[in-house]
């Protein structure tokens, strides 16, 4: 399940999944999408393991989003349905996966990275976290409805609308005091801390663990709209003028000014 992008390795009970990009900030590619899709699915046959981390290799980020040089050969609609459908494949079988997982997050966790992180059962970060979605001011794409719907319930209404339209970077301390993580911990120390929290699994009844996983998941899919409620903005953002310069101008280093359209 790894490759040179996606690292996965066992220690006793638990697994332990890096995003291994360190010079683009971990930014995601297709492969590391499917590769992380395939070891959930992999993980949720395999009753040894007690629960899962996920963290960045480098200290520097978590997951700074999808690697945007993918976005340039987008030219039609379905290109833009199809990746916010992959995204929430990946994204829901995390979300689903019948353990406990949890985010070791180290620096900047954005985008396609922050929806990983909220997928989790549990996020613990470092001081230096910056948590958000700056689309506003980087693509001028769109989140889909559903993770629109996973910040909602993270943050609330008032904070949802600063990350994705003041493009605000929460800081760790901003996190913690809203619940987006559980505790932040020391540079040197979070690696101990959150394998210890892992480990903890092992003695917890996994029945119980997953009765509790699922159903608040059922729970949150009750209140969820479907994914498709909000392709009427994601191919308006993503077929816009304005995406394609903003790719263009990470790719290319050109410049441009958004245009509305």
């Amino acid at each position: 399940m790894s490759d040179e992008s996606l690292i996965f390795r066992r220690e006793g009970n638990l697994a332990w999944i890096g995003f291994n990009r360190p010079a683009s900030r971990n930014a995601m590619t297709w492969d590391m999408y499917n590769t992380l899709e395939a070891s959930c699915a992999q993980l949720a046959e395999d009753n040894s393991v007690h629960a899962v981390v996920l963290h960045g290799v480098g200290g520097e980020a978590f997951v700074a989003g999808t690697d945007i040089t993918q976005f340039s050969h987008f030219t039609k609609p379905q290109d833009a349905l199809d990746y916010e459908q992959r995204i929430e494949r990946v994204v829901s079988g995390l979300e689903t996966l019948n353990k406990p997982t949890i985010a070791m997050i180290e620096g900047f966790c954005i985008g396609g990275g922050a929806a990983m992180a909220m997928a989790c059962d549990f996020r613990y970060c470092t001081p230096s976290l910056k948590f958000g979605v700056p689309i506003a001011k980087t693509l001028g794409n769109t989140l889909s409805i559903t993770n629109v719907s996973r910040l909602i319930d993270m943050v609330g209404v008032a904070r949802t609308k600063e990350i994705l339209m003041q493009a605000k970077l929460l800081t760790a301390d901003e996190a913690y005091q809203v619940g987006l993580v559980n505790q932040i911990f020391a540079p040197d120390t979070i690696v101990t801390e959150v394998t210890a929290i892992a480990d903890e699994f092992a003695r917890r009844a996994p029945l119980t663990l997953q009765a509790s996983k699922a159903l608040v998941g059922r729970v949150q899919l009750q209140r969820r709209a479907s994914l498709e409620v909000g392709d009427d903005w994601v191919t308006t953002c993503y077929m816009s003028d304005d995406f394609k310069a903003a790719v263009d101008k990470f790719v290319n280093k050109t410049s441009f000014e958004w245009s509305g359209r």
